[in-house]
């Protein structure tokens, strides 16, 4: 069933891959898309959708160096060269819109003001990667550093906030994105007002399940009413505590969640699964339950395998399976997997920031060398790849 089409809202996907969001930190001046961006992405085409880097709402919304907007005109017309290419070579992109809350640093907030989220709450241990040197991502000295401590927003302040994510969905579109996903997992401002330790508010905001749920209701209405239900997607993260996010009743609250999102009729939900060693294993019944509430596509992701992902389609939990690191390292994910070919290992030195190191300079099955004759990384025969049907 994974290499098998999909119907996703007005878009016919070739196969089942999604490849999902991942940041990487190359964006120029202005937090500007490239051309380098747009050749990565245009490369990884084969995949049934693409979901971009998370991409920020507004120059508050930023936390990490050198990602993306999608905030101003330079950032659409930088965009717009993205998905250009993606549909030149045959791909189908939807746009990350991303407002990282309290997950940022007083150095990449306009004026050097502290970042906003749902509580004045401080995440110990949660970095974010700012630019030391302030030179750019090629070349440039990127560091991880523990997050500023936030303030709360004040209720006044949350109309606008929303808006910004309608405005920016509406620019996506002009910039030629098939689609929009909300970003509410990992920690991030949607996800601090869900989490009912992130969220102490005591107004219509917090305290009830109903109020931290309220926010992530007013964006995606709001996007929706903007762009049209069917091409957004919200992505969220029931079970895992990333970024300091942690939730009494995770179960209860993500399927309250859902509930929303299905009354809305948002085009697909994307469930984020814990993907690091002896992570928690997201209970069959709990997969099942939101395939009861939610109605619309399901994807998962969280270190699929071949098998797992085939299970997880028959089983019917899932609609689509999300391959992240892979497709990092083999822009030809699909082929590779569907072949049972070796996989190349990403360089995870190359992962934030730089150049076509270790971002655009992956080969496809069957390519050894440019059109100069240099060498570049993997191939048909990568000796240090990793098997596909075990680590994809």
């Amino acid at each position: 069933m994974l290499f098998t089409p999909y119907r996703l809202g007005p878009l016919t996907l070739p196969n089942r891959i999604v490849m999902p969001p991942m940041t990487r930190s190359r964006a120029a001046a202005g937090n500007v898309a490239t051309p380098l961006m747009a050749e990565y992405y245009a490369q990884r085409a084969s995949a049934g959708l693409i979901v971009s880097e998370g991409t920020q709402i507004s120059p508050q919304g930023q936390g990490y160096a050198w990602t993306p907007g999608i905030h101003d005109d330079a950032q659409v017309a930088g965009w717009r060269g993205v998905t250009d290419a993606v549909h030149a070579a045959g791909g189908r992109i939807f746009a990350q819109l991303w407002h990282v809350g309290r997950v940022s640093h007083v150095d990449l907030q306009p004026g050097g003001a502290a970042p906003v989220s749902s509580s004045a709450l401080q995440a110990e241990g949660v970095k974010v990667f700012v630019d030391v040197a302030g030179t750019g991502p090629q070349g440039g000295v990127g560091e991880m550093v523990q997050h500023s401590m936030p303030r709360a927003l004040e209720i006044a302040e949350i109309p606008q906030i929303v808006r910004e994510y309608a405005l920016a969905a509406r620019r996506a579109i002009e910039a030629g994105f098939d689609g929009v996903e909300l970003h509410g997992a990992n920690g991030y401002l949607i996800n601090q007002f869900i989490d009912s330790q992130a969220n102490q508010r005591t107004d219509a905001y917090g305290g009830s399940l109903q109020n931290r749920l309220r926010f992530l209701r007013g964006v995606t209405e709001a996007v929706a009413a903007e762009v049209g239900a069917e091409r957004v997607g919200v992505r969220l993260a029931p079970l895992t505590t990333l970024q300091g996010a942690v939730d009494d009743t995770p179960q209860a609250t993500y399927l309250a969640a859902a509930h929303i999102l299905d009354s809305i009729g948002v085009g697909y939900l994307h469930i984020a699964e814990a993907d690091w060693e002896d992570a928690p294993v997201m209970p069959v019944a709990f997969k099942e339950a939101l395939r009861m509430v939610y109605r619309g596509t399901l994807i998962y992701a969280g270190k699929y395998t071949v098998e797992r992902a085939e299970e997880a389609l028959a089983k019917g939990w899932a609609d689509l399976i999300g391959f992240g690191r892979p497709f990092i390292a083999n822009p030809d994910l699909p082929e590779r997997l569907q072949q049972g070919l070796e996989l190349n290992v990403p360089d995870k030195a190359t992962f934030f920031g730089g150049g076509e190191d270790g971002f655009t300079d992956y080969l496809p099955v069957g390519v050894h060398e440019d059109s100069h004759g240099v060498s570049l990384r993997g191939g048909a025969d990568e000796s240090r790849g990793m098997s596909a049907r075990e680590t994809a």
